[in-house]
């Protein structure tokens, strides 16, 4: 993702995932969709890892997703936390 390697892989995948699609400019399929991320956890978790897989594929080759979850903050608000195991590829 970075053009002189200076992030490492797992940093760069957290970037990413953080992104919402339509957000960066010029790369308007960059992020996650904010429809799946608006569904329930349970509906959204296969369309999630593979839009997770895509994004790793696309723009961060030195990795490979492992597992992902999502963890419920505080349900009564809908936050959540994704969180991404990556292999290495290097």
């Amino acid at each position: 993702m970075k053009a002189k390697g200076n992030g490492t892989p797992q940093q760069c995948v957290q970037n990413l995932i953080l992104i919402t699609r339509g957000e960066v400019p010029y790369e308007r399929i960059k992020g996650l969709a904010s429809t799946t991320i608006d569904k329930p956890a349970e509906a959204a978790r296969p369309t999630l890892r593979s839009e997770i897989e895509f994004l790793i594929e696309t723009y961060e080759p030195r990795a490979n997703l492992k597992d992902f979850d999502i963890e419920a903050l505080a349900a009564e608000a809908g936050s959540f936390q994704l969180n991404v195991e990556i292999e290495n590829n290097e």
